[in-house]
């Protein structure tokens, strides 16, 4: 008899049987954009659409053409229009939306910060300041963890990228991120339609408040930190935010480039860790073999490692959970791009201004990339199994040149918060633990994740 447990299936929505009307199409994007998705998206390798709103559509998941976009013919692809009429009223010129010499500027004078070098020295804060919250919980509580690791991720960029002098209160910040995501992060249907940028969209006034917040906790933050540069140079903390107004100048960033990267990193750079460890958390209570391969490791890992930059190559387990949570739920769902120029891949004509939607929420549930794609299974980033994954089938940092910046960074914090929250507790699924995702820049739990916290 075989006893080998069934795997679990996490929630997600059901590919669609057949197309949505215009208008329903409108309302699901606005909605729930994970939603839309039908059957070809998971079955076919490209569809090429006319949606009748925004022009030609190519939704793409072979990894040979997401490299041709991201990759072998990048310069002919812009960012999508859909895309910046989201993003950039958010951040402006930051990294995720500059473009051009914006973007290399801004790329090239954050690069010191993400080397190897620096991100090791990151290991020790990483796990004090996870240490340190882990202490405020309260054996037998019910707690929301997508909240929780939204403040625990915020804590911990703070105290690396900071140095722990970000201006405010912690918790107005995970307040005004939740009403910021809930209000400016979804598409706003005027966009989707094409009305000229002078017509007021509902989502943008709705967020001017959380954004005016953001804009203010920078403008402060870096007030603070000007006023510590000027007093003694040599004693201010030599981190991101120090490096960022050093680049300022005619051969660097402008002020409103700095400001935008520091909001960039502040309103986003937690975000999509914060999202997965929350995914993780849960998958591994509804899989408690998996879970329980997991703390095993954890415990013999801490027993004899004392350095934390040792444990993400010593918890292959631990990582391997973590990444087919981000394979089931990406913390960003979708990579959008324009086609500036015609172009071909095979026997598909791209045409100038088609929008490319590369979905690595429906690529990483493919039926023709993965086996049982729709099952948490850790078991295919085990170190044996990872050289069947194509590059370009797992997307969760993105690819090519605008790959994210900070994934080393993302996934040595990530396994460090694991392995200190799952060394003292265990967190299980509660009668109201019901999470629905949902896409709002970020695939996030609709409900935030109730769960119980027990000591083990």
């Amino acid at each position: 008899m075989d006893a080998t447990p069934r795997p679990f299936v996490p929630p997600a929505p059901k590919p669609r049987t057949k197309p949505p009307s215009t208008l329903q199409m409108i309302r699901i994007v606005y909605r729930n954009p994970l939603e839309l998705w039908g059957e070809p998206s998971y079955n076919e390798p490209w569809i090429s659409i006319s949606t009748g709103i925004g022009g030609p559509l190519v939704i793409a998941n072979d990894p040979g053409l997401i490299r041709h976009v991201l990759v072998d013919n990048v310069k002919n692809y812009k960012m999508a229009r859909v895309r910046q009429k989201i993003l950039r009223p958010i951040l402006h010129d930051g990294l995720l939306t500059a473009e051009g010499e914006v973007w290399k500027r801004s790329r090239k004078a954050m690069a010191p910060v993400f080397t190897p070098r620096h991100i090791a020295g990151f290991a020790g804060p990483m796990r004090r300041v996870s240490e340190e919250f882990a202490a405020r919980y309260e054996v037998g509580s019910t707690v929301y963890v997508a909240r929780d690791m939204t403040m625990l991720t915020y804590e911990i960029l703070a105290e690396t990228l900071f140095s722990g002098e970000i201006a405010g209160n912690p918790g107005d910040f995970a307040h005004q991120v939740d009403h910021l995501f809930e209000t400016m992060g979804r598409v706003d249907p005027l966009d989707l339609l094409g009305a000229p940028d002078w017509m007021p969209r509902f989502t943008r006034i709705r967020g001017r408040k959380a954004l005016a917040f953001f804009r203010s906790l920078v403008a402060e933050t870096v007030r603070m930190r000007k006023e510590k540069l000027a007093a003694d140079a040599a004693g201010a903390p030599e981190d991101f935010l120090t490096l960022l107004l050093r680049a300022e100048g005619p051969d660097g960033l402008t002020r409103s480039e700095i400001e935008d990267n520091i909001i960039t990193f502040i309103g986003a750079g937690h975000e999509t860790t914060a999202r997965a460890l929350g995914w993780t958390l849960f998958c591994l209570a509804e899989a408690p073999w998996e879970r329980e391969r997991v703390e095993a490791e954890i415990d013999a890992v801490l027993a004899t490692t004392p350095d934390p930059f040792d444990w993400l190559g010593r918890m292959p387990f631990t990582r391997a959970a973590f990444e087919e949570a981000m394979r089931l739920y990406p913390p960003a769902a979708s990579i959008s791009r324009e086609a500036i120029t015609p172009d071909r891949y095979k026997d598909l004509e791209i045409v100038a201004g088609a929008q490319i939607q590369i979905m690595p929420w429906t690529i990483h549930r493919h039926r023709k990339l993965w086996d049982d794609p729709e099952a948490f299974l850790p078991e295919r980033f085990h170190p044996e199994n990872r050289d069947a994954i194509d590059r370009f089938q797992y997307l969760p940092f993105g690819a090519g040149p605008r790959i994210c910046i900070g994934a080393s960074f993302a996934m040595q914090e990530a396994v460090i918060a694991m392995a200190v929250l799952m060394s003292r507790f265990r967190f299980d699924s509660v009668a109201e633990t019901n999470p629905w995702p949902v896409q709002k820049l970020t695939t996030q739990p609709q409900g935030g994740l109730p769960m119980r916290v027990t000591a083990r």
